[in-house]
């Protein structure tokens, strides 16, 4: 198990209190150091003019522990900010062995919330998008059309995944415009999956 000391002192000055008060119960200590989910990679220069952003080198402790959080309790979900939710998938992309991640900023990124790239043979690009949404707030069709735009025109682009903390539409499989789409170019994942989809990525580590 990847420990609370074995990483550094925790920073949650940024976060809600009733977040705070969970994380603090499964850990010795809490202190102000950090403030971000993510740590940025400064030691490289983005040159692609689609991919202006933070370059992820890795994620924080924090990291760990919001997400060791949602994974026992979705309920604490909702009270991240849209910010936080796009540095936590953003690290969750890193975590998951994706090479080059970039967190777009929030303004002018054209559906691009995240850019996520696999080097090496089978090289892939994803552009992922967060929908920090509360329960019943579901992900609208439009926007779901205007990230396949955007993987449509972009011809580097391999896939376009939406996360999302609420869900989808119940019968957007169904749309005759969008299931020719999934799974291969267009993925869709809602609360549960990406709770899920955290869940995988920490018992990976802590089993390494």
């Amino acid at each position: 198990m990847l420990g609370f000391g074995a990483v550094g002192e925790l920073a949650l000055g940024e976060f809600p209190r009733d977040l705070v008060a969970k994380i603090a119960q499964s850990t010795d200590k809490v202190a102000l150091s950090f403030s971000s989910l993510i740590i940025p990679d400064h030691s490289l220069v983005i040159t692609d003019k689609d991919a202006e952003g933070r370059l992820i080198r890795s994620t924080s402790a924090i990291w760990f522990e919001v997400a060791r959080c949602l994974a026992s309790d979705w309920s604490a979900a909702h009270q991240l900010t849209p910010e936080q939710w796009e540095e936590l998938v953003a690290g969750a992309f890193k975590n998951y062995g994706y090479d080059d991640v970039i967190l777009t900023p929030r303004s002018g990124d054209h559906g691009r919330d995240i850019i996520a790239t696999k080097q090496g043979i089978g090289c892939v690009k994803i552009i992922g998008s967060v929908k920090a949404y509360k329960p019943g707030n579901l992900v609208r069709y439009d926007e779901i059309r205007a990230l396949i735009g955007v993987i449509s025109t972009d011809l580097t682009v391999s896939k376009g995944i939406i996360t999302t903390t609420s869900d989808f539409p119940p019968n957007v499989a169904r749309d005759p415009f969008i299931a020719p789409l999934m799974p291969t170019r267009l993925e869709l994942m809602n609360g549960k999956a990406l709770q899920e989809w955290l869940r995988e990525q920490l018992n990976s580590i802590e089993r390494a």
